[in-house]
């Protein structure tokens, strides 16, 4: 199942730094949005496109990219995808209105999901199944390390350099990634080279998405339930569509016929969908609730990624050697417990109260993280690692969008389209409240398919 003649390491090492990159870029750039806001006079709204318009692009183009990956190469795709995350980075640090730099961050998202749609896909391919959660974990690992870093360094960035300079990031360490992709890695990874790519149904599926996805976040308007409608129409036919196509873009069988791939995926779309706006409202109540600085705040956001950092990687190990779904299913439990601690805060909360509740999450979503993606990409043939490392990326950044739409709804709700200022501070965290108790509730239901989808008997196997 893996290759033997390509240095794992150096790919695992290649995988990691594009794995970093990305996450930080977009905690920075969270933590960037009231700055970002001042210079181009955006509304909150419009604040939460800069991040929203990014996860947009990656989740949409994911599916696809992860296809084609298992068509023509996914070292190609992964180094094509760090060319393009190096060239739009630098638009967006040399952007000059609001719009012009959320259009650069759609870029920036199509770069993002060539490199998130083939980076598992790769580490899969290298290694073997006794040694896979090992690998998945440190690659997780290295996305905590970039979240964790994105608060401290970013934060440093803004307010000696300015918001730009976090774009420069990218540059800076992924054009060396992508040369040494090119060099020093000879092998290539196609095993659907036979296949053709299935056009049709990406042309139905990357408008559909968009259009849900977009709706999805501007409701309650009455325009965005109607774009919310026909993006989900347009869903049914693609899936209707691709499951009489020879080879689909998206094996929908997979789904219907793999419990194990179809609750795993379910279990990490409903995880991302509840944790990944915690940082987004955190990092507004920090500062405009409370007052602090970007790096204040950020000192006190980097605590929930260094613990998850910190128990990523030993939870990788364990789930090498016992079975990933109690595992998973603990670590969203946990979280849970987590959000539960956020549905009070006020204006008194204390930061010491904060700080325990990031490091609450942060554990349950490290022990959530790598054991669920071991056990999915341990659930499928080698044809479909690039779709499964594709659809893994999916679940991801939709769900980071279902986060960042619902978050968004909750505050259009209580505060509209106003900016947040002192008069409108007990709705906004009215809202917070609001939210945190949805993701709870949302939660739950993620435990619950957690554990249905039954053990992974391969990876029990592999560790006897």
């Amino acid at each position: 199942m893996h290759d033997k003649t390509v240095n794992k390491n150096l790919v695992l090492v290649l995988v990691m730094i594009t794995s970093f990159i990305t996450p930080f870029i977009g905690a920075a750039v969270n933590l960037a949005l009231p700055k970002i806001s001042e210079d181009f006079h955006l509304n909150a709204i419009e604040m939460s496109w800069v991040t929203m318009s990014y996860l947009l692009s990656s989740a949409v183009f994911l599916v696809p990219i992860g296809k084609l990956a298992d068509i023509v190469g996914r070292k190609r795709i992964f180094f094509w995808g760090n060319i393009i995350l190096v060239i739009s980075s630098l638009l967006c640090a040399l952007s000059f209105s609001g719009d012009i730099l959320i259009f650069f961050r759609v870029l920036q998202g199509i770069g993002s999901s060539m490199v998130f749609a083939t980076g598992m896909a790769l580490v899969t391919s290298v290694f073997p199944p006794n040694e896979r959660g090992k690998a998945i974990g440190l690659n997780v690992t290295a996305v905590y390390i970039g979240l964790s870093a994105a608060p401290l360094i970013g934060g440093f960035m803004i307010s000696w350099f300015g918001w730009h300079s976090l774009f420069y990031v990218p540059v800076i360490i992924g054009l060396p990634s992508a040369i040494i992709t090119r060099i020093s890695i000879r092998t290539e990874w196609a095993e659907a080279k036979n296949e053709a790519f299935d056009l049709k149904g990406s042309l139905i599926y990357v408008p559909s998405m968009s259009v849900f996805m977009y709706g999805f976040s501007k409701l309650p308007d009455p325009l965005a339930i109607i774009l919310t409608i026909i993006g989900l129409v347009g869903l049914i036919v693609f899936i209707r569509i691709e499951l009489k196509v020879n080879s689909p873009v998206l094996n929908i069988s997979l789904f219907k016929t793999n419990k194990l791939f179809a609750f795993a995926n379910l279990a990490a779309l409903i995880n991302y969908a509840t944790t990944f706006a915690v940082t987004f409202v955190l990092s507004l109540y920090l500062q405009y609730v409370k007052g602090l600085s970007p790096r204040e705040a950020g000192m006190i956001l980097v605590t929930q990624p260094i613990v998850m950092a910190v128990f990523a990687s030993w939870a990788g190990k364990l789930s090498d050697k016992y079975d990933p779904r109690i595992l998973a299913s603990s670590g969203m439990a946990i979280s849970a417990i987590g959000l539960l601690m956020l549905t009070p805060i006020n204006q008194n909360t204390s930061v010491i109260y904060l700080i325990s509740t990031l490091i609450v999450l942060g554990l349950g979503f490290g022990l959530f993280s790598s054991p669920n993606t071991n056990s999915i990409m341990g659930s499928v043939e080698k044809k479909f690692l690039g779709l499964a490392s594709g659809t893994v990326g999916t679940m991801r950044l939709t769900g980071q969008m279902v986060s960042m739409g619902i978050a968004t709804m909750i505050i259009h709700i209580y505060i509209n389209k106003d900016n947040i200022t002192a008069q409108n501070h007990q709705q906004f965290i009215w809202a917070i409240g609001t939210i945190f108790l949805v993701f709870v509730l949302l939660s739950v239901v993620g435990v619950w398919a957690s554990l249905k989808r039954g053990k992974n008997n391969a990876i029990i196997k592999a560790s006897e």
